[in-house]
C-alpha cells in the first residue's frame, strides 16, 4: 500500500453533472483506462468545494491549509487484475494556492491553475446557501440553495456514481498514466432546490466544452464531504 501523501477535509461539495457525448472526451482519456458510464451515459461534472485542515506528508504548510477548489472532471475505470478501479480525470482544477498547483502538477501530472477564489456558506430560513467563485477574466460563480438536513444516497443512484470514484488518473506520457488512490467514507447528500452557474465554459475549459454554456445539468446536488486522504501515486 502506498504511503499517505496528503490528508484534508473536503467539505460542502457542490456538484453539477452534465451528460456528454463520449466522443468529446476520448482524447482526454489516459492510456490504459476507459470511459465509465452510468445507465449508458457519460458524465462531466463541475465541482466546487473547500479544502480544510490540509497536511502534506503530515505537515501543515502556512497559508495552504484552508482554500477553495473548483474543478471540471469526468469518469473512467482501469482494470487491475480482476478488479475494476473507478476514477476521475480532471480537465482543470482551480485553487488560489500556488504551492498546491506546483506540487499537484509536478508529482501527479494534474492540471491545476492558480486563480483568485472565494466562497460563501450561509444558513437562511433553515436552508443552506453555498457559493464558490473564481476569477479568470471575470468572476465565475457556482451557487446553490439546499435543504438543511443531509441524507445517505441511494445505492445504485447517480449520486453514488458521481461521488464514489476512489482513484485519480492523468496522462503522464504517450503510453503512461499516473494513478493515485483517494480514500474517504460514503458522503451524505443535501437536496438542492435551485442553483446558479455563471461560467463561460469555452473560455475556461476550451472549445470542446463550449456546449455546456447552453446545457442544463442532468443533476445538481450538495455532498457534505468528510476527511480524505490521498496516497502517493504510481505509473501504469
Amino acid at each position: 500500500m502506498k504511503k499517505i501523501f496528503l490528508t484534508a477535509e473536503w467539505r460542502k461539495l457542490a456538484m453539477a453533472n452534465y451528460i456528454i457525448d463520449p466522443t468529446i472526451l476520448q482524447k482526454y482519456v489516459p492510456p490504459h483506462t476507459e470511459l465509465d458510464f452510468y445507465n449508458g451515459n457519460c458524465y462531466v461534472s463541475l465541482i466546487g468545494f473547500m479544502f480544510l485542515n490540509t497536511k502534506i506528508k503530515g505537515f501543515k504548510i502556512p497559508f495552504h491549509i484552508n482554500f477553495e477548489e473548483v474543478n471540471l472532471r469526468f469518469y473512467v475505470r482501469y482494470k487491475e487484475g480482476n478488479e475494476w478501479r473507478r476514477g476521475a480525470v480532471f480537465i482543470s482544477e482551480v485553487v488560489s494556492k500556488p504551492m498546491i498547483s506546483l506540487v499537484a502538477n509536478t508529482l501527479f501530472h494534474e492540471h491545476y491553475t492558480t486563480l483568485k477564489t472565494k466562497h460563501s456558506w450561509e444558513t437562511k430560513n433553515n436552508k443552506l446557501h453555498i457559493s464558490y467563485q473564481w476569477k479568470k477574466k471575470e468572476w465565475c460563480k457556482f451557487a446553490l440553495e439546499a435543504e438543511f438536513e443531509a441524507q445517505p444516497f441511494l445505492q445504485g443512484s447517480e449520486e453514488q456514481f458521481i461521488t464514489e470514484h476512489y482513484w485519480g488518473y492523468t496522462t503522464a506520457g504517450k503510453q503512461t498514466t499516473s494513478e493515485y488512490g483517494v480514500e474517504h467514507p460514503s458522503w451524505e447528500i443535501y437536496k438542492v432546490n435551485n442553483h446558479q452557474i455563471e461560467v463561460d465554459f469555452e473560455d475556461m475549459y476550451g472549445a470542446d466544452f463550449a456546449f455546456l454554456n447552453q446545457e442544463k445539468p442532468n443533476s445538481v446536488f450538495l455532498a457534505e464531504g468528510s476527511e480524505v486522504l490521498i496516497r502517493d501515486g504510481r505509473k501504469i
